[in-house]
């Protein structure tokens, strides 16, 4: 098997991933997830994917990463290793589908809007 690139994407954050036949190492931004990730919550969202195909230690993944903060970078890991996952099994699509791993979350931040604080958030009024 030759190297697999895809690509995910979660609000700014953009992943791309390439994924080899090896022992289930996964080296982020040339770093071990362990290190990149240090929340057991993250790391289980970077892993998903693999444990539900059980696929743990069958692939190396290498993975770059930008944009965006750690969260959104760890779904859009998911998201390129889920894509990659479908791309070496059909079957594996049966799997991720349901847990809505396949789908791009479209939300993005609100754009702070002219005269306003925040997005929604408005200047207070007062009468004198």
């Amino acid at each position: 098997m030759e190297v697999l690139h895809k690509i995910g994407r979660r609000k700014t954050a953009v992943a791309r991933v390439y994924l080899k036949e090896g022992k289930g190492n996964i080296t982020i931004n040339k770093k071990d997830i362990k290190d990149y990730f240090d929340t057991a919550t993250l790391q289980y969202k970077v892993n998903q994917p693999l444990v539900l195909t059980n696929n743990e230690e069958t692939f190396d993944i290498n993975v770059n990463v930008f944009g965006g903060g750690i969260t959104g970078q760890a779904e859009a890991i998911r998201l390129a290793i889920s894509r990659a996952m479908c791309e070496i099994d059909a079957e594996h699509r049966l799997v991720l589908k349901p847990e809505g791993l396949l789908t791009r979350d479209p939300r993005m931040v609100e754009r702070k809007k002219f005269g306003q604080k925040k997005a929604r958030k408005k200047f207070q009024f007062s009468k004198r």
